[in-house]
């Protein structure tokens, strides 16, 4: 049984069957039955569905973000941008696809050669929680538009949306089979990676679970997307403004309640303006309003589960007892639900848990540079490589600096986000692969040569 909390209150919602052995075979089997005939839809027909897909998303706007809201924690306002991305993305592959994946010609000695992209299969999606949606959707809006069919495995404690993203398609007129939810626990995922119906797999999620995919898809010779854990590193250097420095980090720390994978969460601060900007930040942390997500005013809801909210606090404790200042925060709060303060650490250090490991809620981390030459080296000194951001009054030099971040992506006097237009994805214990743009959709397509004489 898969069980939906809210987090709000630690009360039961929904309780979901899981599908038995025989209803996931017969799913993988219409999904299969599915990619034959959905392949052959044209880039116009296909682009029709899935601008169906997301209007309806716009149109169920209100349901859709509550029913996150309920299941997760995060704010309704951070649920409504979320549907509408989703929403986004479906429009931009639907009007791209086509001039994405058009045919190449490549002058060789043949009278004719040139390279064509084709769908691979079924591909299995191992979704997370934490943007129950747009996880999904970003993933699916531009392998359904190459000619893919979807399979979701959700997180068990978000059935509501899988059984919601699963129906939004299937209402859209998609045929049947073509997006497929797959309600099983994560110790059935070893048998569907090695089902011979599915010919790639993709994963957002922990390294740990990275791991584990990486190496069945490897037995099964499978192609695979991973997008997992990150630590970025928010760099401030000396010309910018600390008090402005301190609120963006703020918002910036808080993102969907701190569970965010491109969230950041380690901030590291040039010496000169550091004991300013450590003032201002946590002036804007404690100025955070944690309350009920469903409210509009509320800044920071609850963490998603218990377990998790345990383990954030075990890592505060970890670094404190290492000789790190809590300067805010660090508790559970009482009541219902699982409320963990918006807390800010300084004085951290390499070794200390803050700094080497993933805080996937509303803690940050502070560790001071001498100079932006250590800043870069504190910002790389990690497993983990998603993204980053600098903070310089000198877009130039923040542009320079950027080319020696080992991640994905540096935003530069910017948060951390991710858009459609641009590839979206890590280096080192952050995975490997991209979403989105122009790169994502030929992730899971067969990049086929034809030589004609």
């Amino acid at each position: 049984m898969l069980k939906a909390i809210n987090p709000a209150t630690g009360e039961t919602i929904r309780e979901v069957p899981e599908h038995d052995e025989q209803e996931v075979n017969e799913r993988l089997e219409a999904a299969e039955a599915a990619f034959k005939s959905w392949r052959r839809f044209d880039f116009e027909e296909r682009a029709r569905h899935l601008t169906a897909v997301g209007d309806l998303l716009r149109e169920n706007m209100a349901d859709f973000a509550r029913l996150m809201t309920e299941e997760m924690g995060k704010t309704l306002a951070s649920a409504e941008s979320e549907v509408d991305k989703c929403a986004w993305v479906c429009d931009f592959y639907a009007e791209n696809a086509e001039r994405f994946l058009a045919n190449e010609t490549v002058a060789t000695d043949a009278a004719k050669s040139f390279i064509r992209y084709e769908p691979l299969g079924p591909v299995l999606a191992i979704m997370p929680w934490n943007f129950p949606f747009w996880q999904f959707f970003r993933f699916a809006a531009p392998a359904l538009m190459a000619g893919n069919v979807a399979l979701l495995k959700h997180a068990a404690n978000v059935p509501g949306s899988a059984l919601a993203i699963e129906a939004v398609f299937r209402e859209a007129g998609l045929p049947d089979g073509v997006v497929t939810t797959l309600l099983v626990s994560s110790a059935r995922v070893k048998y569907l990676i090695s089902s011979p119906v599915v010919r790639a797999v993709t994963l957002t999620g922990s390294d740990r679970a990275g791991m584990e995919v990486a190496a069945e898809a490897g037995r099964c010779l499978k192609k695979a997307v991973l997008e997992l854990g990150g630590s970025d590193p928010f760099i401030v250097l000396s010309d910018v403004d600390p008090a402005e420095a301190g609120r963006q980090a703020a918002k910036a720390r808080t993102i969907n309640n701190g569970q965010s994978c491109i969230a950041a969460k380690r901030f590291i601060v040039i010496d000169d303006i550091a004991d300013r900007f450590e003032e201002e930040f946590v002036r804007a942390v404690e100025a955070l309003k944690v309350g009920d997500p469903m409210e509009r005013s509320t800044d920071v809801g609850p963490m998603a589960r218990e377990d998790l909210l345990d383990s954030l606090d075990d890592q505060v404790k970890r670094t404190v007892e290492a000789g790190a200042q809590l300067r805010t925060g660090g508790k559970r709060l009482e009541g219902k639900g699982w409320y963990y303060a918006p807390t800010v650490l300084t004085g951290v250090q390499p070794g200390m848990a803050a700094f080497d490991e993933e805080t996937f809620g509303p803690v940050a981390a502070v560790i001071r540079a001498r100079d932006a030459a250590e800043a870069i080296e504190l910002a790389n000194r990690s497993r983990f490589g998603l993204g980053a951001s600098i903070w310089t009054a000198d877009a130039a030099r923040g542009e320079d600096l950027a080319a020696e971040i080992e991640s994905g992506c540096v935003f530069v006097n910017g948060t951390v986000k991710s858009d459609p237009r641009l590839p979206f994805g890590g280096v080192k214990s952050s995975g490997y692969g991209r979403e989105l743009s122009e790169v994502g959709i030929r992730e899971f397509v067969n990049i086929k040569t034809v030589w004609i004489k």
